[in-house]
């Protein structure tokens, strides 16, 4: 298949130069002048209305000048590119030219193989500028936070649950849960839902893996957060391996701004292949004395693991609970500082628990909500675009008196 002529309109105001380029291109089957124009004016209606590739326009004319000419028709016909051609050679004309917007400067009298080397340089660089501009976006590549710990019972699926809704709600982005305690995960549980399946229906057909397959099993929470829940019963977390949480994560980034993994408090291939893919490590710790004892050594193995002091950030739940100890203490024993500190609301987060609803959507105003939304803040690292939260009844008495 023969290629593309270069289209070429040739613009100057003598008769025979333009006869003379006419006939230089003739030699070359690539190259056809499609048109004339003798004015800078004539040349811009022209160019409109033929749409060359290339137009060569002499910078003196009558009237109208080539640089003028040429400010005009780069501005309103970016797809043709120009060539400016004079008898000065001086470099204020070339840097006007270039100012102007053309692509290359032509010094009258030039050979026939000077012009069409101009041409054929001048239309290859558009050619590579116009693939590079209309290549297709890449694809999303959201940040997977997983919250983990080594004790159970210490709160991880009521923060995860609630961090992933508060993500969605606050900073209007799309959030995937993934249940990756595969044995007992209960985040289904923790927002109400009755999902028709889960991640071990999903790894049998793992070899066609891809953003169309994983939505297929994914069970809706609302418009803006989608879970993939946990097996439903735990023998089947035998058949998922680290390799495939690997994989089912690395393409539900490119499906949703967030990911939220929820986690069993072990270390075993499965968590770390999780661990090894987060962008951020959510490890959550108490004040009781056994879970700071758990939590330092979880420290300490993700620091032989070579993580990053930005992936790991350690937050404190139910920071204000009677008899712990205090959190400047948990501080030093962890040698760190919390990110967040959550406080201790029973009422609040059993009430929330039992009913499927997160209380950072039942009961926005309350100060552990308030602490999950400035959680979520902190964890978009200053990518939050705050909407106005809901106010519930205490939120409007404080707003109404200071």
């Amino acid at each position: 298949m023969m290629a593309e002529k270069i289209k070429v309109l040739i613009a100057d105001d003598i008769e025979a130069t333009r006869e003379n380029i006419g006939k230089l291109m003739e030699f070359h089957p690539e190259i056809t002048a499609i048109a004339e124009a003798a004015t800078a004016e004539e040349a811009i209606e022209k160019a409109k209305s033929v749409r060359p590739d290339i137009i060569l326009m002499d910078i003196n004319m009558p009237g109208m000048d080539g640089i003028t000419a040429t400010e005009l028709i780069s501005a309103e016909l970016p797809g043709s590119a120009i060539i400016i051609m004079s008898v000065q050679g001086e470099q204020e004309y070339l840097r006007r030219a270039m100012l102007a917007g053309a692509k290359n400067y032509l010094v009258k009298p030039f050979t026939g193989d000077e012009l069409v080397q101009a041409i054929k340089q001048v239309y290859a660089n558009e050619q590579k500028r116009r693939k590079v501009s209309v290549l297709p976006k890449p694809p999303m590549q959201g940040k997977i936070i997983t919250v983990f710990s080594t004790k159970g019972g210490i709160g991880k699926t009521t923060i995860a649950t609630n961090l992933a809704v508060a993500l969605a709600d606050q900073a209007g982005v799309k959030v995937g849960i993934v249940d990756a305690d595969l044995q007992f995960g209960d985040v289904s549980l923790f927002l109400n839902l009755l999902p028709q399946a889960t991640i071990a229906d999903l790894v049998r057909d793992i070899d066609n893996l891809d953003p169309a397959l994983i939505a297929s099993y994914l069970t809706p929470y609302n418009d803006n957060v989608a879970v993939l829940p946990a097996p439903f019963r735990p023998e089947q977390a035998d058949t998922i391996s680290g390799s495939h949480l690997a994989a089912i994560l690395k393409t539900m980034r490119t499906m949703f701004d967030y990911v939220i993994v929820d986690t069993a408090p072990m270390f075993n291939d499965a968590m770390l292949a999780i661990l090894d893919a987060s962008d951020q490590i959510l490890v959550i710790s108490s004040m009781d004395l056994p879970t700071i004892k758990n939590v330092k050594l979880c420290l300490e193995i993700m620091e032989s693991l070579n993580y990053q002091s930005d992936k790991v950030k350690v937050v404190l739940n139910r920071a204000d609970s009677v008899g712990g100890m205090e959190p400047t203490e948990a501080e030093e024993s962890l040698h760190c500082t919390f990110t967040a500190t959550l406080p201790s609301d029973g009422k609040t987060v059993v009430g929330s628990v039992n009913r499927g609803i997160p209380f950072v959507v039942s009961s926005p105003d309350t100060d552990v909500s308030q602490a999950v939304f400035s959680l979520a803040k902190t964890v978009t690292s200053g990518e939050w675009k705050k909407k106005q939260q809901p106010l519930g009844v205490v939120g409007k008495l404080k707003r109404l008196f200071g």
